[in-house]
């Protein structure tokens, strides 16, 4: 089998370096040496190893004698030299560089390492890297004098062990929302020419999250079954199981088309100088494959909420010394690998008389790679202290199950003092906020009028106006107009004293507002965003009309307050219905815009029924 030469050399920009299982990219002018042989050869088939320096001047190329250990020295080496030209910003370099080309073949089967060569350069040595060779064991199918594709010739006929594609999955054992890898691979000893309408499966029971990828699929030699193919990954994703029990992973499918020669019973001179090809069609479909999905065990700890895998935690805070109607910010942080983008947001329990804002969550640092979710989720707390006093926040408690030790692990955050001093105008006296805006209350001033000085002068009026009845119905109507003013100035006074019905009375207002921003995202086509913001709107109009505090919301008490209300147990489950709608969309697959359109719609619709039923 032919082998390709896999190294491409840029000098002084970027030396791709292939070696220990892949390609490390490597500056030139820190390791001007580089060496470079496939990642995997047959025993006693013949590879090329070669070493490339990006100088003219090196002497004395020596290898290390370990490689003859496992590897036979059949040629080599030999000399080449090369210059590459480079154009940065309409600047051009050229470079020139020398190749030392040996001719090795492998001894026995198995992962060898080759060491580093050394060379001279002027007064000083440098050595090459590192490199990893898998060696494969002979083909059986050659051994055995032929093979799918040779007792299929003058059918034009393409045989199952000559390409198919494989699912493989890591672990076919998994707890609830452990997380594991399923890979669909490709392998052939065919000339292919494409593949068309590839189908995967929809992962049904599952949370799908694809591994990112950076660069095409790579082929490399891989022996399954005894016989050698040319691999390369089609697609990987990381899955969580979201329910215990047997679920089934359905088939992928997808139409390879491959050139294969179509030899006649009868030939002549004229066939075989032409030698004639055609490309073939095969449908490769991969079986299905079983998952058995082991529930949690019992004693769940009470700050336990799903998070599966191995996690740390750790927390900040901006200041712990301020005035009153001043913010502070509680940074906390969660690490580890895991479904650790599906975490809820822990709960941090807040004085009663601290004003909480919704928590920022930042999921930019997390990776979906081979070994699953892993990185750092940060969520930021921000809350305002409207009174003086010293305060205590209490430790967030965040537990998890670990898959390694098959128990329960809680780990907590550090408890913070805080002393608060009085802010401006005294921090003694509640102040009322407009949860809409967030407008700070603001102190009126009153003008002086000066009494006009001068000569008075009078005018005699022959209509007269005192004690007449015109004059008795206006005083009688001011006396009116300002009893009826008192009691709607007193009564606005006693409702903006009462912040909980404030709150209730403008919860409409504000998830209108943020419903407004949903549909922009909406049009914009930013799914994750606008499932954020409807979740937004929608646990803030709940704890804005049942007067709970965000940090206290959950399903279970929010049903409870609805029944409280008169809210019917449809109304109810619909509400429930699109939270859980959202935080599960967030995460899955990206969907049609025609479901968050009718998502929307429904959230609109709920929250106009709700305002109908809980008139306040």
């Amino acid at each position: 089998m032919a082998i390709k030469k896999l190294v491409y050399l840029i000098i002084g920009v970027t030396v791709m370096l292939v070696g220990s299982g892949g390609g490390v990219p490597v500056h030139a002018q820190n390791i001007p040496f580089v060496g470079s042989a496939p990642k995997a050869v047959i025993v006693g088939q013949q590879f090329q190893l070669q070493y490339t320096f990006n100088s003219q001047k090196g002497t004395d190329l020596r290898l290390d004698p370990a490689i003859l250990e496992n590897f036979n020295n059949l040629a080599g080496p030999s000399l080449s030299k090369g210059s590459s030209v480079q154009i940065v910003n309409g600047k051009s370099s050229s470079f020139e560089y020398i190749t030392y080309t040996y001719v090795f073949s492998a001894k026995k089967e198995g992962e060898f390492n080759i060491p580093p060569a050394s060379i001279k350069i002027g007064n000083s040595e440098y050595k090459s890297n590192v490199l990893t060779i898998k060696v494969l064991p002979p083909d059986k199918a050659a051994q055995q004098g032929g093979g799918a594709a040779q007792q299929q010739a003058g059918t034009a006929a393409v045989s199952g062990d000559d390409i198919f594609m494989r699912m493989i999955v890591s672990n076919r054992s998994v707890y609830e929302q452990e997380g594991f890898l399923v890979t669909f691979k490709l392998y052939t000893v065919l000339n292919l020419q494409g593949l068309n309408n590839p189908k995967f499966p929809e992962f049904e029971g599952f949370l799908a999250q694809d591994v990112e990828r950076k660069e095409e699929a790579q082929w490399e030699l891989e022996n399954y079954n005894g016989r050698n193919y040319q691999a390369a990954i089609v697609k990987q994703t990381v899955l969580y199981p979201q329910r215990s029990g047997q679920i089934t992973i359905g088939s992928a499918k997808a139409e390879a088309i491959v050139r294969v020669r179509n030899q006649a019973r009868t030939r002549n001179f004229f066939e075989d100088f032409f030698d004639q090809n055609q490309s073939v069609a095969k449908e490769l479909v991969t079986p299905p494959v079983t998952i058995d999905v082991k529930p949690l065990p019992p004693g769940k700890p009470a700050s336990f909420s799903g998070a599966v895998g191995s996690f740390t935690m750790g927390s900040t805070i901006n200041k712990t010394s301020l005035k009153a109607n001043e913010a502070i910010t509680i940074k906390l942080t969660v690490k580890g690998n895991g479904n650790i983008k599906l975490l809820k947001t822990p709960e941090i329990k807040f004085p009663n008389d601290f004003e909480i804002y919704d928590p920022k969550v930042d999921n930019s640092n997390i990776k979906i790679t081979t070994s699953g979710s892993s990185g750092t989720k940060t969520i930021e707390y921000m809350a305002i202290p409207r009174y003086a006093g010293d305060f205590e926040i209490p430790a967030v408690e965040f537990s998890f199950f670990d898959t390694k030790s098959g128990s329960y692990k809680t780990i907590s955050s550090d408890t913070y003092s805080l002393q608060v001093e009085k802010g401006e105008g005294g921090g003694d006296a509640p102040v009322v906020s407009n949860y809409t805006n967030r407008q700070s209350v603001q102190s009126l001033g009153k003008d002086i009028r000066y009494i006009k000085t001068g000569t008075a002068h009078f005018k005699v009026n022959k209509d007269i106006f005192f004690g007449s009845l015109f004059y008795v119905m206006v005083y009688l109507m001011i006396a009116i107009l300002f009893a009826v003013f008192f009691i709607i100035y007193r009564k606005q006074v006693k409702e903006n004293a009462n912040i909980a019905l404030v709150r209730t009375r403008k919860a409409n207002k504000t998830a209108v507002r943020r419903l407004r921003q949903a549909e922009r995202l909406l049009k914009e086509s930013k799914s994750e965003a606008f499932y954020e913001e409807v979740l937004r709107a929608l646990w803030g109009y709940l704890s804005d009309k049942l007067n709970i505090p965000p940090s206290s919301l959950t399903k279970d008490n929010v049903a409870i307050e609805l029944t409280k209300y008169g809210v019917s147990d449809e109304l109810s489950a619909e509400f429930l219905d699109i939270i859980n709608t959202c935080e599960f969309a967030r995460y899955a697959p990206s969907g049609v815009s025609s479901g968050m359109d009718n998502l929307f719609y429904e959230t609109v619709s709920a929250i106009g029924n709700m305002e109908n039923t809980i008139k306040k």
